[in-house]
C-alpha cells in the first residue's frame, strides 16, 4: 500500500509539470466574454484574440477533452482513458509505457493546439483584410439525434453532514430540462449507467449539465455544472467524454467530474454532407439578405390523427416551417389531436430549383422542453409554378398528417441595383409597368397590387457608435416581411449608398421602414436611427430628407437620411385588398411589461372615453336648456329628422360628415396638426415623466410607490366591477332571480310591444324627445334620471346573490356551535 501511494504521489507532480502550459491556455479560453468597456480598452484587436482563444478551447477544453483526439488508450485493466483523463487514470506501477504514453498524449494534444492556433492566426489575417472565406466544419442544419450514456461520477463534492452526498444529474437544452437521472444515495462516486436520446434541431446550442444533491423537503444543493458543445461532436461515433464540474462562485474548488458517452447522428432523411457556410458579421436578426427567386405561399389548414403526447391522451401541437434561413412558427392549438390552424404566410425562395421545405410538429409543454411529434419534408422543385397544390403530408417519426395549400409564384419585381441602372428611368420598362397595373388589368392576378422603388441616397450627421468616433453604417429597407440591405460604408458618419431597391406591393396600406445600423464584428449591430413611411404618403419622384427617429418612432435621434421613392399600383386591386386580412409580420420583438407603455395606453383610452363623455355632456346641456338658442335649434333639428327619417339617411349622414371634414381641410380652416401635436405632446410628457421617475426613483419611498400603484388598481377595480355587475344584472333579469322584477319586466315589455305594434316608431321617438326637451321647462327642479338603468340597479348581481343567500344548518348541529 505504501509503495503504491508513493507512485501516486510522484506521478501527479510530473503530470502537472507537463500539462501546466496547456491548462493555463484552457483557463484563458474558458474565460467569459469581455464586457463592452473591456472591448474599448483592448482596442479593435479584441475580436481576433477572442477567435483565437475560441479555436484553442475547441482543441483542449476541459469539458470536452477528447472530442477530436485519437481513440482512447486501452490499459491492461480493460479501462479506457482519454487524453483528458490521464490525471485520474490509475496505471500499474512499473509499466514501461507510463512516461512514454503520457508524453505521446501531451505531444498529440499540443500538436492539435498548434494546428488550431495556426488556423486561428490564418483566420485573423483573412479577417484583417476584410474578407472571410473560411469554411465551416459544422454539419448543415437539420434534425439530429443525440444518444447519451451517463456512466458515473468521480470525487463529487460533499454536501451532507455525514461527509457524503445524494447526487443526481439534470440535463438542460435551451433553458428547459430534458432529462433527470435517478438519485444515488450517499455516494461520492455514483454509477448511473442511464441511457437516453434527445432530438436536436440546433447544433449551436450547448447541452447544460448540472449536478445536485437531493435533500428531502429542502432546496437541493448545487454540486457543479458543465457544458457539452454539440457542434464539436463527430457524427455516428460514440465518444467517451469527461466533464469537469465547475462552480462560478468557487472557480478554484475541485468538484469532481462526470463520465459519459455520447453519439450524434442525423435522423433518417435528414443526413446531408458537410456544406460550406460563409461567416456572418452580424447577428441573425440583422444578417444580410439576398434576392429571392420566388415566393412560396403556404396555408396551414389542419392536422389529422396526431400522436398523443400528454397524460390526458391529447396534445398541444404547433408546427415549425424552415426554408433556408427563413422560419415560421404557427400558433399552438391546445388539447387536440386534430388541430385546425387556418393560417396563411409567405416564405422567400432563394434557390433556383426551389429548395426543400422542412416541417416539424411539436407538442407545447410549459416548464420543460417541447416534445417532438413528427416531421416531413417538401421538395418545392417538384411543384408547378403559379398553381395552388393541396397536399396531405404524412409525418415521419410519428403519426398523422398535415394538410397544406402551397402556391409557388415568381417574383420578378424584386431587385437591387445602382443609380445608373434604374428600372423606372427606362421609358420602355416604365411604360410596361404602367400597363401592367393599369385599370384595364384590374382583375388579373389580384394579389399583385403594384411595386415600390426606393432610392437610398445618403445620410448625414449620424451617431458615432464606435470607440474611434466613427460608425460603419448600413441601411435596411423593410416592407412587411420583405427585407433588403445595402452595403456597409466603413468609418463614416456621412455615408453615400446610392442604391435602388424595388419591391412588390402586397398591400397599399403597408409601411416602408428604413433603418440604419452600425456594423460590429462578432456582435449584434448597433441601432442608429429609423424612419417609417406609409406607401400612401409617398410622392413619386420627390427627393426628401427624413430626420431619423428612435426605435419606438416616438422621438428624434441624431442624423438625416435622404430618400426618393416611387409607388405604382392598381387602385381597384388595392381597394379589394383593403377588405382582406392584413399580412402578419413574422419577425417582431416580444412584448414586455413597460411602465411607460402602460401609461401611454391608459392615457389613450382615457382620451377616447373623455371624448364620449364630452359629447354626452353637450347633448345633455341641450336637454337642460343651459343655452336657450342652442336648445331651440337642437329641438327643431330633432323634430325634423325624426318626422322625415328613413333608413338611407344613416350612411348619408356619415357621408355628409366626411364631406364636411374634407371641405374644412381643403379650405385650411381645420387641420389634423392639432390632433397630431396633442399626441406628440402626450408622448413627450410621458417620456419626461419616465425620465424624471428614473432620476427620482431613489428619492421616492416605498410607501409613495405603493400608494401610486394602489390608486391605479382601485380605479381599474371599480371600472371592472361596474361592467361585470351590469352584465350579471341583465342576465339575472331573465333567469327569475327576483320574481317581482321579472313580473314587472313582463308587464313593461307587453306595454312596449303593444305601443310599437299600434303606433309607428317615429311617433314614439318623437314623443320621447319632446318629453326629454320639455322636462326641464315643466319642472326646473326635477332630478334627471334614466329609467332603464334605474330598473337594472334593483336587480342583484351574482356577488350580491351569494351575499344574500341564507345558510342552512346541518341536521343535528346547533346554529350556536357554528364557527
Amino acid at each position: 500500500m505504501e509503495e503504491r501511494t508513493d507512485h501516486h504521489v510522484r506521478f501527479p507532480s510530473l503530470n502537472q509539470t507537463l500539462w501546466r502550459p496547456l491548462q493555463i491556455k484552457t483557463k484563458l479560453s474558458l474565460s467569459p466574454k469581455p464586457s463592452k468597456n473591456d472591448v474599448k480598452k483592448d482596442g479593435l484587436m479584441w475580436p481576433f484574440k477572442r477567435r483565437k482563444r475560441a479555436d484553442l478551447a475547441r482543441a483542449i477544453s476541459s469539458s470536452q477533452t477528447d472530442l477530436r483526439a485519437a481513440p482512447p488508450h486501452e490499459e491492461p485493466g480493460g479501462e479506457s482513458c482519454t487524453a483528458g483523463q490521464l490525471q485520474a487514470c490509475p496505471l500499474p506501477r512499473g509499466s514501461p509505457l507510463l512516461i512514454s504514453t503520457h508524453l505521446e498524449r501531451i505531444e498529440m494534444v499540443s500538436r492539435s493546439a498548434d494546428v488550431h492556433e495556426q488556423l486561428a492566426m490564418s483566420s485573423e489575417d483573412i479577417n484583417a483584410g476584410g474578407h472571410d472565406n473560411t469554411q465551416s466544419t459544422l454539419p448543415s442544419p437539420g434534425m439530429y439525434k443525440l444518444d447519451i450514456l451517463l456512466k458515473r461520477g468521480h470525487n463529487l463534492a460533499i454536501r451532507d453532514r455525514g461527509g457524503t452526498s445524494d447526487p443526481y444529474v439534470k440535463f438542460k437544452l435551451g433553458k428547459k430540462e430534458v432529462f433527470r437521472s435517478k438519485v444515488i444515495y450517499k455516494n461520492l462516486n455514483p454509477v448511473w449507467d442511464e441511457r437516453f436520446c434527445l432530438p436536436i434541431d440546433n447544433l449551436h446550442e450547448a447541452l447544460y449539465i448540472k449536478v445536485f444533491d437531493y435533500d428531502f423537503g429542502c432546496h437541493d444543493d448545487f454540486m457543479g455544472s458543465a457544458y457539452l458543445y454539440l457542434d464539436s461532436l463527430e457524427l455516428r461515433r460514440f465518444l467517451d467524454v469527461r466533464l469537469d464540474l465547475q462552480d462560478s462562485q468557487c472557480p478554484m474548488q475541485d468538484l469532481g467530474f462526470l463520465e459519459q458517452a455520447v453519439m450524434l447522428s442525423p435522423q433518417n432523411g435528414w443526413d446531408r454532407e458537410v456544406q460550406q457556410q460563409q461567416s456572418q458579421r452580424l447577428s441573425e436578426v440583422h444578417k444580410k439578405s439576398q434576392l429571392w427567386r420566388s415566393i412560396v405561399s403556404i396555408s396551414l389548414i389542419e392536422g389529422r390523427d396526431l400522436i398523443p403526447m400528454d397524460q390526458n391522451g391529447l396534445s398541444d401541437p404547433y408546427v415549425k416551417f424552415k426554408l433556408g434561413n427563413e422560419k415560421y412558427k404557427s400558433k399552438t392549438m391546445p388539447r387536440t389531436l386534430n388541430p385546425q390552424w387556418r393560417e396563411h404566410f409567405d416564405l422567400h425562395v432563394f434557390d433556383e430549383d426551389g429548395g426543400v421545405l422542412k416541417i416539424s410538429v411539436w407538442d407545447k409543454d410549459t416548464g420543460r422542453r417541447d416534445d417532438f411529434m413528427g416531421r416531413c419534408a417538401l421538395d418545392l422543385s417538384a411543384l408547378s409554378r403559379e398553381q395552388t397544390h393541396k397536399l396531405e403530408l404524412d409525418l415521419e417519426d410519428g403519426q398523422g398528417q398535415l394538410v397544406l395549400l402551397v402556391t409557388l409564384t415568381a417574383s420578378a419585381a424584386v431587385s437591387i441595383s445602382d443609380m445608373s441602372v434604374n428600372l423606372l428611368d427606362d421609358p420602355h420598362e416604365c411604360q410596361q409597368i404602367l400597363n401592367k397595373y393599369s385599370l384595364l388589368r384590374s382583375f388579373c392576378n389580384l394579389s399583385d397590387i403594384g411595386i415600390v422603388q426606393v432610392k437610398i441616397l445618403r445620410a448625414e450627421g449620424l451617431m458615432a457608435a464606435d470607440v474611434t468616433g466613427k460608425s460603419d453604417p448600413f441601411c435596411v429597407v423593410e416592407l412587411c416581411n420583405d427585407r433588403l440591405q445595402t452595403h456597409t460604408v466603413y468609418k463614416n458618419l456621412n455615408p453615400e449608398w446610392n442604391k435602388v431597391f424595388t419591391l412588390n406591393v402586397k398591400d397599399i396600406h403597408s409601411v416602408l421602414e428604413v433603418s440604419i445600423y452600425d456594423e460590429d464584428r462578432d456582435r449584434s449591430a448597433d441601432f442608429l436611427g429609423k424612419v417609417a413611411i406609409p406607401l400612401l404618403n409617398i410622392h413619386n419622384g420627390e427627393q426628401k430628407a427624413y430626420i431619423l427617429k428612435n426605435k419606438e418612432l416616438t422621438g428624434p435621434t441624431k442624423g438625416v437620411i435622404f430618400l426618393e421613392a416611387d409607388v405604382i399600383y392598381n387602385s381597384v386591386k388595392a381597394s379589394l385588398r383593403t377588405f382582406e386580412t392584413p399580412e402578419q409580420k413574422y419577425i417582431e420583438e416580444e412584448s414586455k411589461v413597460s411602465k411607460q407603455l402602460l401609461l401611454q395606453n391608459f392615457n389613450r383610452v382615457k382620451r377616447c372615453i373623455m371624448l364620449l363623455i364630452n359629447l354626452g355632456s353637450y347633448i345633455n346641456s341641450c336637454f337642460e336648456w343651459e343655452s336657450p338658442r342652442r336648445s331651440i335649434c337642437a329641438f327643431l333639428a330633432f323634430v325634423l329628422v325624426v318626422w322625415n327619417f328613413e333608413l338611407y339617411m344613416v350612411p348619408l349622414s356619415l357621408l355628409l360628415f366626411l364631406g364636411w371634414n374634407y371641405f374644412l381641410l381643403a379650405s385650411g380652416k381645420e387641420t389634423r396638426e392639432g390632433c397630431v401635436q396633442a399626441m406628440e405632446d402626450l408622448l413627450e410628457s410621458e417620456n419626461e415623466e419616465c425620465e424624471k421617475d428614473g432620476k427620482d426613483s431613489d428619492k421616492k419611498g416605498f410607501t409613495d410607490k405603493l400608494y401610486a400603484i394602489q390608486d391605479v388598481c382601485i380605479t381599474v377595480q371599480t371600472a371592472l366591477n361596474e361592467v361585470a355587475s351590469y352584465g350579471e344584472r341583465i342576465k339575472n333579469t331573465f333567469n327569475w332571480t327576483v320574481p317581482f322584477l321579472c313580473w314587472l319586466a313582463i308587464a313593461a315589455l307587453c306595454v312596449v310591444s303593444l305601443l310599437v305594434y299600434l303606433i309607428p316608431l317615429r311617433y314614439i321617438v318623437l314623443v320621447w324627445g319632446i318629453n326629454k326637451f320639455t322636462k326641464k321647462l315643466r319642472n326646473p327642479y326635477l332630478v334627471d334620471n334614466n329609467e332603464l338603468l334605474d330598473f337594472l340597479s334593483r336587480v342583484p348581481s351574482d356577488v350580491q346573490v351569494v351575499q344574500y343567500i341564507e345558510l342552512k344548518t346541518e341536521p343535528g348541529q346547533s346554529p350556536n356551535k357554528r364557527k
